[in-house]
């Protein structure tokens, strides 16, 4: 790349476990770049990819951040208060009474973000229909001016009992309490509906992570100055970096949700909309289905604490790249969750010391040293095979049947991953296209469809980097909700246009105020309905026969509709969405069948279910449109691997995707 060249440059960046992803992008050319992650500071590893990437030229920038994501997971959040309503401090400790290990005797439920001592009590209260019962009392909160400044309190979070019915009470204690100087996130406008645990734990986590986004967005800003700058949301769309440090609670499923726009963006494209996608990173595999849309959830929860706000709808294990193989307490072998990170990596990287994913695929002869990142990084091979010997001895194996083994194990988790999101939820996988990213996706998608009789697998160009792509292909999405409650008798189309119209009062100035034009401005509207009686709903759009929809939703995830029964819809939603111009996807002539012979980079024996195969290796930026490849086969790439086993052939379509169909046998 000629740094001279770059001319209003895009970048999308994704902050990962193993590697740091930038696709970049000037208006006439494009490209990406790969730097191991420096999970100390992830800032170190964008503003180094940014250098080197933009030099001292003037860039947009679209960030995936997991900075919210690990706070929680570490518990390295802010010092955070909760201010409740006086009787009602211990909700967030309550809970609800669901087992998530329903035959275990020695369960232990995560311990709240924030401690009893820093949960207090305020009188005032209101009823569910927003009328005030008792008093609000500001002396309450001038009291508790004095014991926050004493505990240490870097943030606090603010949850009053129907304050999405009446709001009033929840905004005087921000005023009460201004002179702390302290990030205050209010429940009413973090999630304006009801189930009080989980609108208080969505609010705790915001205000939880609030301060450590504030400071590394604030990093950022400076370092990268005048630069537009933009953060991804959970729910598939972006927003401004100012934004994000007030609602950072919106960010925790960053990087995984620019995958699945990618995906979502390229299989358009590519004429297909029933997608599961597939991203295998080195740490995770996230999944998620796509059925005529972008899957949205708003019963996400991050480390055993609920989160309440629209993400995508997004399953993660822990399987990826990484994940480290061990003998568990039973001798038998188990790979991850545990894993072994960008440092020190797997055993082929050079410093690590323990058998990995991505060490039994080089092992098996699937990956090709020589060619890993494009070549700019060699993978060591030295120590690999008394690795292999000294775990394989313990397990009366062969060296060969534990890295398959390894292999077997990992796509197991991932199968498993697959069905909850598709046939525990009445889909079909046959019906699907297994769409494949993430870098150690494409050496793990063909043998995974197999097993879950998926007739095709789509590996779009640059796969290692889609989910930073998928920053680039985002929208501009602000989520708003409403607890209304109404019963069928109620359920017309005047009195929801009548409940819709703040919310949309509100998307369109927000969206205005991020600097989108009118035109490029689309609505949607869903109702989260029941049916009544029932403590759970399902989204439905607000379009067309509504009730009908919702019936026929219901029997498909429960198996019955009862049509006789009334409905209700509890909360009302609205996305507002900004659709700026954005990148497109060069369309490629066709070109013939026959791949060009300096495509081809030499073979190398690779195992297939205990075979040998002698494998030719390909040069994925020399494949065109319309070229056939027949399994097996090892295409390499700047981003990725992808492995062709015997029983797969492949085509590559005209956006440079590499279009996989299944076989049964070899």
């Amino acid at each position: 790349m000629q740094q001279s060249q770059l001319k209003n440059l895009v970048v999308g960046v994704d902050t990962g476990g193993t590697f740091t992803d930038f696709i970049w992008f000037d208006g006439e050319t494009r490209g990406e770049y790969k730097l191991l992650s420096t999970p100390a500071n992830p800032a170190v590893a964008v503003l180094a990819g940014l250098k080197h990437l933009a030099g001292g030229r003037h860039f947009d920038l679209v960030h995936g951040s997991t900075v919210a994501t690990n706070a929680i997971l570490e518990k390295k959040g802010a010092r955070t208060a909760l201010i409740t309503n006086q009787y009602f401090e211990d909700v967030l400790e309550i809970g609800r009474q669901n087992r998530p290990e329903l035959y275990s005797l020695i369960v232990r439920k995560h311990p709240p973000l924030v401690p009893s001592a820093l949960r207090f009590g305020i009188p005032g209260r209101v009823n569910a229909a927003g009328e005030v019962v008792e008093p609000f009392d500001p002396k309450a909160v001038e009291a508790l001016i004095g014991q926050l400044d004493d505990a240490g309190v870097e943030s606090i979070a603010v949850s009053l009992l129907f304050s999405f019915a009446h709001p009033e009470h929840e905004k005087e204690v921000r005023n009460g309490l201004k002179r702390l100087n302290l990030p205050i996130t209010l429940s009413h406008e973090t999630l304006s509906e009801f189930r009080e645990y989980e609108r208080t734990s969505t609010t705790v986590i915001n205000a939880y992570v609030t301060p450590k986004m504030e400071k590394y967005i604030a990093a950022l800003q400076n370092s990268i100055g005048d630069n537009r700058f933009r953060i991804m949301q959970s729910n598939g769309g972006s927003i401004s970096a100012d934004t994000a440090m007030r609602e950072s609670v919106r960010t925790i499923l960053s990087g995984p949700a620019g995958g699945v726009v990618g995906a979502w963006r390229v299989g358009q494209q590519a004429g297909l909309d029933k997608l599961i996608t597939f991203d295998m990173g080195g740490t995770s595999t996230d999944v998620a289905l796509l059925d005529g849309r972008l899957p949205l959830t708003t019963e996400s929860s991050i480390s055993g604490y609920p989160v309440k706000v629209p993400m995508l709808d997004i399953h993660t294990v822990g399987a990826g790249g990484g994940s480290i193989a061990a003998i568990d307490s039973g001798g038998s072998l188990k790979v991850g969750p545990e894993s072994a990170g960008a440092d020190p990596g797997p055993i082929c990287y050079g410093k690590g010391s323990v058998i990995t994913v991505t060490d039994a695929n080089l092992f098996l002869g699937r990956l090709v040293p020589d060619y890993f990142l494009g070549g700019g990084m060699t993978l060591q091979t030295g120590s690999l095979a008394s690795s292999f010997m000294a775990l394989s001895q313990q397990l009366s194996l062969g060296a060969a049947e534990l890295a398959q083994g390894v292999i077997d194990i990992a796509n197991a988790t991932m199968e498993r991953a697959i069905k909850i999101i598709s046939v525990e939820r009445g889909y079909d996988p046959r019906e699907f296209t297994l769409f494949s990213f993430g870098g150690a996706g494409g050496m793990h998608a063909a043998e995974l469809a197999r097993l879950l009789s998926i007739p095709r697998v789509l590996v779009p160009a640059n796969p290692g980097i889609l989910s930073a792509s998928g920053m680039l292909m985002a929208d501009i999405i602000k989520d708003y909700s409403q607890t209304v409650m109404l019963s069928q008798a109620e359920i017309d189309q005047a009195v929801l246009d009548q409940v819709f119209a703040p919310l949309l009062d509100s998307g369109r100035q927000d969206l205005a105020a991020e600097g989108i034009v009118t035109e490029q401005v689309v609505i949607e509207q869903s109702l989260d309905m029941r049916y009544r009686g029932q403590s759970h709903e399902i989204i439905v759009p607000y379009l067309g026969d509504f009730v009908e929809n919702f019936h026929r939703r219901h029997d498909q995830v429960y198996g019955y509709a009862n049509r006789d029964k009334d409905v209700e819809v509890v909360n009302i939603r609205l996305q507002a969405i900004g659709r700026p111009n954005h990148p497109e996807l060069p369309r490629l002539a066709a070109v013939g069948e026959e791949i060009d012979p300096v495509a081809y980079l030499g073979e190398k024996e690779t195992i297939f279910e205990g075979r040998g195969y002698l494998t030719p290796i390909i040069d994925r930026a020399r494949l065109q449109c319309g070229n056939l490849i027949s399994g097996p086969a090892i295409i390499v790439e700047y981003s990725s691997t992808i492995v062709v086993p015997p029983y797969a052939a492949g085509r590559v379509d005209d956006h440079a995707n590499i279009i996989l169909e299944i076989g049964e046998d070899a």
